[in-house]
């Protein structure tokens, strides 16, 4: 039975550019975080794709193969104005269950169009409301299957502007062609243990009891895994958050130690506000590096517990301890990123006996308000001055940012 129809906008961030850029339209077009050759495209047009560039390919190789190739730097905030228009657009047609990414968003059924020919008159409709809402450049591969899995598999077999239904009858076939990666959830990591279980292929998968998959995974995801790609629903409640972070690869200019610190600075004071925001409080912070050497691949790291909080005062001074620590000798850095764990919701924190920050708590509050309401710069802690205008705003890819604490 077909429960889920899946929209998985075709190479969103370069798409997106071409609309809002009309003199891209037909070009081959890299998107990347910064201009630098030392970076990596985030992004690329079909028409790059067609000479061989993809996500991940460095500038100075992309140029290579695509010597008329267009680099734009990346508009976050852009791509999340376009991504809440097109789900509005979407849930007028059918409902929004699940947002996957920000390219992607999973709508259940109604009553009455889970037939084949219901489903993809339904995809359709969906396919011209995104057309008339964002444009002709954004376009969509749509899959309908029993449940999401499958639903973005479907939604992987025909790009661009594709729209395929996978219903029971119809498995595994259409799946046999794929490669045993190309799957969601296989990444090399999980290659290798499949591939260590005797499963090489997509028909070996299939074939594969739910007991062996269990073992592959080592628990219950095995078994989920199972049942999803037979075309089962699995429904698990999603736990708690236990980790919100923020990283930031840092261009050329900025590959010295103050600018890196500074860095830190400002990517910790909007951790804090979205901890505020979540309604959250972190009891540990880890700090880490990545460094500029060619060929290696060296980091550092330091972490330490706190006492449950969301105050950045608490966090500024942590940072300031875990950063005394980084050998002053160092390789220049390349990459910055700070991670709150061990987050609990403010009500269950139980903070430090010796040290109130409810003390501090309305200072904070105002500062978020005003910077809500007249801009990200206009309250902010004196020791990010230098690196204000850093760490814009970047789209993981469960987390799509809120304009208005993370810009």
């Amino acid at each position: 039975m077909l429960r889920c129809l899946l929209v998985d906008f075709n190479s969103y961030f370069a798409s997106v550019e071409q609309q809002a850029r009309p003199e891209l339209r037909g070009r081959p077009v890299g998107v990347v975080p910064m201009m630098a050759d030392t970076t990596c495209c985030i992004a690329a047009s079909y028409e790059a794709k067609a000479f061989g560039v993809k996500t991940g390919t460095q500038v100075a190789e992309a140029r290579r193969l695509c010597p008329g190739m267009v680099f734009v730097e990346a508009r976050h905030a852009l791509y999340v104005e376009f991504h809440h228009r097109a789900i509005a657009a979407v849930d007028r047609v059918a409902p929004v269950e699940q947002v996957l990414s920000i390219d992607e968003m999973a709508c259940g059924l109604p009553m009455g169009w889970s037939s084949r020919e219901r489903a993809t008159q339904l995809a359709l409709r969906i396919k011209a409301a995104l057309r008339e809402e964002l444009g002709e450049c954004l376009r969509v591969s749509v899959g309908i299957a029993p449940n999401v899995f499958l639903a973005k598999q479907a939604s992987n077999l025909q790009k661009p502007d594709g729209l395929v239904v996978l219903d029971e009858a119809d498995l595994p076939g259409p799946l046999l062609g794929m490669k045993l990666d190309g799957l969601t959830g296989i990444a090399r990591a999980m290659l290798a243990r499949l591939q260590g279980h005797g499963i090489g292929t997509v028909e070996q998968l299939w074939r594969a009891r739910r007991e062996q998959l269990r073992t592959v995974w080592g628990g219950v995801a095995g078994e989920d895994f199972f049942d999803m790609l037979h075309g089962r629903t699995v429904e698990r409640v999603a736990g708690p958050r236990r980790s919100l972070s923020h990283s930031h690869v840092l261009p050329p200019e900025q590959r010295n130690r103050d600018d890196a610190c500074g860095v830190l600075d400002r990517l910790t004071q909007k951790a804090a506000m979205r901890l505020r925001r979540e309604g959250l409080a972190a009891g540990a912070m880890a700090v880490g590096l990545r460094f500029a050497v060619r060929g290696q691949r060296l980091r550092w790291e330091n972490a330490a517990r706190l006492p449950h909080t969301q105050d950045t005062q608490t966090l500024l001074h942590t940072l300031g301890t875990l950063w005394a620590a980084l050998p002053r000798h160092s390789p220049a850095p390349l990459k910055v990123g700070v991670v709150l764990y061990d987050l609990l919701p403010l009500a269950q924190a139980s903070g430090n006996l010796f040290d109130d920050d409810t003390r501090r708590s309305g200072l904070w509050q105002a500062v978020d308000a005003i910077n809500l309401r007249y801009g990200k710069h206009t309250v902010y802690c004196g020791s990010a001055h230098r690196a204000r205008d850093a760490a814009p705003m970047r789209i993981a890819f469960n987390h799509i940012p809120d304009l208005g604490t993370e810009a």
